[in-house]
């Protein structure tokens, strides 16, 4: 079991007090050590017993940690004086700077107009104007800007057309001299000798035209009737 709460009284009987300051004593030049070991603190300890005896401790000269508490003790009895004279100047120039802007702000979209004079509000007003000339400009640019990527992109398009147009045109070219053109596929005596047959217009575009037909009568043989003979 974990000792139990002791009551914090002056402790009468003398032997138990005498060894208790001896413990305790102990114990708190110990915290004080580390923490100026741990925290790189400065730290002074001074300490009578009842009987008169001192005790001490000092992480640096003990009478340096003296003048400087005394230098200090103000802040001890005062502690908001401290925080007074710490403030920030330039935390507060742009603490303003941003009251000012927000209050800019609710100007611009129409707010809190009550207060301000004429030429306040006269001058609010040119501002005003001046934006919406610079907005409509660099929405004009912005449109400019769009119809030339749009011209672009249809260039970029017509030449991509024109190469193919060629292509498609140098591959007729090479077509037409070449003397031999095959059908590839069954034989049919439907279809006339000469199929194919190219003519080229008078920009210079050669196209291809199929002829389909009959053969003539001739060229197939005739089939023969067997004649039937009756007896008399």
């Amino acid at each position: 079991m974990g000792r139990g709460r002791i009551e914090i009284k002056k402790i009468e009987n003398v032997s138990s007090r005498q060894v208790t300051f001896s413990k305790r004593r102990a114990g708190l030049m110990k915290k004080a050590k580390e923490l100026a070991i741990l925290c790189d603190a400065e730290v002074g300890v001074i300490i009578f017993s009842s009987t008169g005896k001192l005790y001490g401790f000092a992480s640096s000269r003990l009478q340096n940690i003296i003048s400087r508490y005394e230098r200090n003790s103000d802040c001890l009895d005062n502690p908001t004086s401290e925080k007074q004279h710490e403030v920030d100047p330039e935390l507060e120039a742009l603490k303003a700077e941003i009251v000012k802007l927000r209050k800019g702000q609710r100007l611009m979209i129409g707010k809190e107009l009550e207060g301000l004079s004429y030429k306040e509000l006269e001058h609010l007003e040119r501002q005003l104007h001046d934006g919406m000339l610079a907005v409509k400009n660099r929405k004009d640019m912005a449109l400019l800007e769009e119809i030339e990527q749009t011209k672009l992109r249809e260039q970029k398009t017509m030449q991509e057309n024109e190469a193919l147009k060629k292509q498609i045109t140098e591959h007729l070219n090479k077509s037409t001299t070449n003397p031999e053109i095959r059908l590839v596929g069954r034989k049919s005596p439907f279809i006339s000798p000469s199929p194919v047959a190219y003519l080229r217009s008078d920009n210079g575009d050669v196209g291809i035209s199929l002829h389909l037909g009959l053969s003539p009568r001739e060229d197939h043989p005739k089939k023969k009737v067997p004649k039937i003979e009756f007896d008399p």
